[in-house]
């Protein structure tokens, strides 16, 4: 099983939910040209962070943005990894990741967990708490967003389902670039599997971000890498490494776990 993927490296326009969507459908119709598998966006693509706007800006219950990706999935006969978006409900709102495949049928939803204070995450958005796994003809994926990548604890869990490719949807900061690729390449060796991340380009009024999309193989190695302006970066993967790997080097059958335990709580 091989797939074609995507990443769509955009400049997401501050607060303004209508302008992204109209960017998005854009990009889209351009790279189904090269006929890719799969296309992934950036976290928080509808919004940016314009967290102190969310009570007017984010998507009730998503239902604008499911509908909208449906209908692109569906037209293009392309799976969406849509990145998140602002989620509003009666609880509050999440940061939420959708999953569309061909048939335009949502088939992965993930609130991030993890939620980042040096951005104010926390003060404006609910923690999800589910993980991220979702199928794609057959092929079981997982995907998490941003600052969870900071969290190997919480990679594992996915992997240890199962999970063969890791998509990975972000707005990360160009000060902590290099973070990024160490990051991504320690979760791709340390799981055996294939890490497809989406970061965003451009600024916003406090931040400028990193770009540097990336696509990793499960031996760590860069298969694509991005710059720092927005682009679309493609790679095609090839599931049958997953499992070479995992035979190569056995750590899921070699692992410890009843050794895993700080303050008699185990990791």
């Amino acid at each position: 099983m091989t797939f074609k993927i995507a990443c769509l490296q955009l400049d997401i326009a501050f607060g303004a939910p209508l302008e992204n969507r109209q960017l998005v459908q854009n990009e889209v119709e351009k790279i189904a040209a090269q006929h890719p598998d799969i296309i992934v966006l950036p976290e928080l693509w509808t919004t940016g962070y314009d967290l102190t706007r969310l009570d007017e800006i984010a998507d009730k219950e998503g239902e604008e943005t499911k509908a909208f990706i449906s209908e692109l999935a569906r037209r293009h006969r392309i799976h969406i990894v849509a990145g998140s978006i602002a989620k509003k409900t009666n609880d509050g709102t999440t940061n939420t990741m959708y999953v569309a495949d061909r048939n335009g049928d949502i088939v992965g939803e993930y609130s991030k967990l993890h939620l980042f204070q040096l951005m104010d995450e926390h003060l404006y958005l609910r923690s999800g708490d589910t993980p991220g796994l979702f199928t794609l003809e057959n092929t079981l994926c997982a995907g998490v967003i941003c600052y969870d990548i900071r969290f190997p604890e919480w990679i594992r869990v996915h992997a240890l389902q199962g999970a063969e490719v890791l998509f990975v949807v972000a707005e990360w900061p160009l000060p902590r670039l290099s973070h990024w690729r160490t990051l991504l390449q320690a979760r791709a060796i340390e799981n055996q599997c294939y890490v497809v991340a989406c970061n965003r380009a451009g600024r916003d009024p406090n931040n400028t971000f990193a770009g540097h999309s990336l696509i990793i193989d499960p031996w760590g190695e860069i298969l694509a890498e991005a710059k720092e302006d927005p682009c679309s970066l493609i790679a095609e993967i090839d599931l049958q490494k997953v499992k070479e790997v995992r035979e190569q080097i056995p750590i899921f059958s070699d692992r410890r776990p009843e050794h895993y335990r700080t303050n008699e709580k185990i990791f």
